[in-house]
């Protein structure tokens, strides 16, 4: 450090979500010094509003859970999924970069992962597909023992009513009213609730377990973090190597010189109206995003300045949502899995299958959509009896849709469908909700093919003949809409398999990496499985850290947690 406005450390990452933690964390077990710039006052970013996954192939959890996956089978998987759309060099190195990372941040750090059973891959009819899945998440954690650090964690707000539970629990808590297994894991989220209470514990699960550990791990470390430090520029040396960066911290702005290099961790452009525009289908809003504020393509727009390639900019991480007035967009998940409802366009017709995986689904969304029957927004159809049986948009069952959606308008209701076709001005509804009674009726959807496949039923109901088929007959009937929201958008910087930032000839710009959602995305246009975003995220992170001390001649394995 040479003055109050001038700081020096071998890696600068910018962005405090699991890639850019991942990345500090890694460099301070190699012996180098790191700082986290984060632009908002809360570090964490969407990881901490995310459910945590991590969907890393052949890692120690699924070998202890005695789950028969291969490098191989992973590769076929990759192959079969994400296709050519991404070098095959790079998809190697996130199958050899992410099992070394989970297994070194097990070994070092406060980082816990358990495997979640059955939560299969998301397309596990294919090639190398797992129906058992790969999915890993965090283990719960107690908020208190970061301390004073706790206050500046983001906290995701999800609809929980004070319950700790995990994804695994959440899929039993979904049939609460329907089978055994969701009342025990009622009775054990409650006794977890109750506990906690009795001990002042305050219990955190999901994405911000993950982030809690990741920051207590930095801090256990010694690594730094600053919050409300947005970045404004990247320094150079005149032979065009990235040698730090530029924030503004406190009002004034400061220069941190990174002798090894600077990871760029800071999301993607998901609320910035104008980019979303100029790269992503039409129609789009910043309203439907769950991505943490402050992603407004910061580091895109650096990388570009330097000549960086970018590519699947028109790609986002789909999440259909609901997005009711004055609150925050609702992520349809486990409540497209249900029976008794559908999906509709604005004519009142299917267009797919309701079950597929977010991502796709958004797909279908786009894909469908036509000037005569727009699919953006479409309209979700719910009878009393799904209501009354099945969790839907944070709401347990029997528990009454609140007054304001009704006040506003955004919830549509009526005794009849055909009264609720006209209130959506959707005509053919009625006919669309008789052929699929008959279809939950014989028990095969003829159009669609819901629930053909491991990860539909993953969802549905198992006291039904079908788990994801039953009969829209019981009023009265109800309508919302569904945008096709993000959890991130998946377009940015091109990187090679250690992270390193690339140009349009595919030379690496010196000094530059970058992970997480600002760079383009390892899985290219689909999304392989649970956690396959938080995964790569923080793979690359790790690789780009351990890049950067190789090229400082660091050890290999250096500081451990204390």
């Amino acid at each position: 450090m040479t003055d109050a406005l001038t700081h020096e450390y071998d890696v600068v990452v910018v962005g405090s979500g699991a890639a850019g933690l991942a990345a500090a964390i890694t460099a301070r077990l190699r012996g180098l010094s790191a700082l986290v710039v984060e632009k908002t006052d809360k570090y964490g970013g969407s990881t901490a509003l995310s459910g945590g996954a991590v969907w890393v192939p052949g890692n120690l959890h699924l070998d202890r859970a005695g789950i028969a996956d291969t490098h191989d089978k992973a590769r076929a998987y990759l192959d079969a999924t994400v296709g050519d759309r991404v070098p095959a060099s790079r998809k190697e190195a996130y199958l050899t970069h992410g099992p070394r990372m989970v297994r070194e941040f097990h070994d070092r750090t406060e980082v816990r992962f358990m495997y979640t059973p059955g939560y299969s891959d998301y397309f596990p009819e294919a090639q190398g597909g797992m129906a058992q899945g790969r999915s890993v998440e965090p283990c719960i954690v107690d908020l208190k023992r970061l301390g004073e650090l706790g206050r500046g964690m983001r906290r995701a707000g999800l609809p929980t009513y004070g319950l700790t539970m995990t994804s695994y629990d959440f899929r039993f808590l979904n049939m609460v009213a329907r089978t055994w297994a969701g009342r025990r894991t009622s009775v054990k989220v409650g006794l977890r609730a109750v506990k906690a209470l009795a001990t002042g514990r305050r219990l955190l699960s999901l994405g911000e377990a993950l982030i809690a550990r990741m920051r207590l791990s930095l801090d256990r470390l010694d690594g730094d973090l600053w919050l409300s430090a947005p970045l404004t520029g990247l320094l150079t040396d005149p032979d065009g190597r990235v040698s730090g960066v530029r924030v503004t911290r406190d009002g004034r702005e400061v220069t941190v010189l990174a002798r090894g290099g600077v990871v760029l961790a800071s999301g993607g452009f998901s609320h910035d109206q104008a980019l979303r525009e100029k790269h992503l289908p039409a129609p789009t809003s910043t309203a439907w995003t769950h991505a943490s504020e402050g992603q407004n393509g910061d580091a895109l727009r650096l990388g570009e300045e330097l000549g960086a390639a970018t590519d699947l900019m028109d790609r986002v991480w789909g999440a259909p949502s609901v997005c009711p007035p004055g609150e925050r967009p609702f992520f349809l998940v486990a409540d497209r899995g249900i029976p008794g409802m559908v999906i509709v366009n604005e004519a009142g017709e299917r267009y797919a299958n309701e079950a597929l995986p977010y991502h796709a689904f958004v797909d279908e969304m786009y894909a469908a959509d036509r000037p005569e029957a727009t699919t953006v927004p479409s309209w979700l159809i719910l009878d009393a009896r799904s209501k009354a049986r099945y969790l839907f948009a944070g709401l347990f069952p029997g528990q009454p849709f609140p007054k304001s959606w009704r006040e506003s308008g955004f919830l549509k209701q009526a005794a009849t469908l055909e009264e609720l076709a006209e209130r959506i001005s959707a005509p053919g509804l009625p006919a669309t909700v008789r052929r699929f009674n008959g279809f939950a009726e014989r028990g095969v959807d003829e159009d669609f093919g819901r629930g053909e496949s491991v990860y539909d039923r993953y969802y549905g109901d198992p006291t039904l003949p079908h788990p994801n088929l039953a009969p829209i007959e019981k009023g009265p009937f109800y309508a919302v809409p569904v945008h096709p929201g993000d959890i991130g958008t998946k377009g940015g910087l091109v990187t090679d398999g250690d992270g390193r930032v690339l140009r349009e000839d595919s030379t690496p710009i010196p000094g530059l990496y970058a992970s997480g959602n600002c760079s383009a995305a390892v899985m290219g246009e689909t999304y392989p499985g649970p956690g396959a975003t938080i995964g790569p995220a923080m793979a690359f992170g790790w690789a780009a850290a351990n890049a950067i001390a190789a090229s400082l001649g660091a050890p290999e394995q250096e500081a451990d947690i204390h």
